[in-house]
């Protein structure tokens, strides 16, 4: 079958359930990271020919798609930091805002000049372990823990393979630990201190549910999304109560926060004591993290 009509085949089918340029570009990502082929291969050979084999795996794929399944589960990977994570449908996929978390982070870091060999990071609610694996990169010798309640998370994030990456930097893996953020007793016991805690806890409310996407509400986690209208900060809350405890006197917080909740998220870390205390914005000028620090 010739190439160019295969990706028109399957932009039809995906078409079911995402707008026609988005199912394009789907299958063009499919076509490229399961098969090899370029993106721009139809273009300039109008008469490739995709075999018989790659053409039913891309038929399956783009039907799997129709159903409204995510590209990145259907092809078992995500992009995230400029390396490439195992994702299922036991995590979230990571997405773009929490990159930046990390880059915050990181940067904050370089500009207090401390040394990665000395660190330890918390991650809470770690999901597929994009934070916690990021950091333990970036921070090559920085000592990073990584909780999560959701055994099929924890088994994910685990098996991140950054070997070839650690081999040459000396970086370590994280370690994964299963325990309730909600459950602070559970998780505070023999954990020493910490100089940086992360988290991108559930926060979307129940009723925002209407707004998803219906590929995101189908088929991500909603363990790892949804939170009680009456209770939306209380992972917030779970984790100023923790910070509280173990964050070192010099050290730092982020968390990803809901947009409608700024300062709302801000207060709870304020209400703890924490001094120094600020919403950050992602790139779309929304109200998009907390930072917090200077525990009193």
């Amino acid at each position: 079958m010739l190439l160019k009509d295969l990706i028109k085949e399957g932009t039809h089918i995906v078409s079911a359930s995402f707008p026609e340029r988005e199912a394009r570009e789907m299958v063009l990502a499919y076509l490229e990271s399961v098969a090899g082929v370029r993106r721009h291969t139809h273009l300039v050979y109008p008469d490739y020919e995709i075999d018989e084999v790659i053409t039913e795996s891309v038929r399956a794929a783009c039907k799997r798609m129709s159903g409204g399944e995510p590209l990145q589960y259907v092809i078992g990977k995500a992009d995230f930091y400029g390396r490439t994570f195992m994702v299922n449908p036991d995590v979230l996929i990571p997405r773009p805002e929490t990159e930046l978390l990390c880059r915050e982070a990181i940067t904050r870091l370089k500009a207090k000049g401390v040394s990665s060999d000395k660190l330890r990071i918390l991650d809470l609610c770690t999901g597929s372990g994009c934070i916690a694996w990021t950091m333990a990169m970036e921070c090559p010798g920085a000592e990073v823990v990584a909780v999560d309640i959701s055994d099929g998370a924890l088994r994910t994030a685990s098996t991140q393979n950054f070997a070839g990456e650690m081999n040459i930097t000396g970086a370590k893996a994280p370690c994964f630990l299963k325990a309730d953020v909600l459950n602070s007793a559970e998780l505070l016991e023999d954990a020493g201190s910490f100089d940086i805690i992360l988290s991108n806890p559930p926060y979307v409310m129940d009723s925002e549910k209407s707004l998803m996407r219906a590929n995101v509400l189908d088929h991500e986690p909603h363990l790892a999304l949804f939170v009680p209208d009456d209770d939306a900060l209380k992972f917030y809350k779970a984790v100023a109560d923790i910070a509280v405890r173990i964050l070192s006197p010099s050290g730092f917080g982020i968390v990803e926060i809901n947009e409608a909740l700024g300062q709302e998220t801000a207060a709870v870390f304020i209400d703890a004591g924490f001094s120094d205390v600020f919403v950050l914005k992602d790139l779309s000028d929304k109200d998009r993290f907390v930072m917090f620090s200077g525990h009193k």
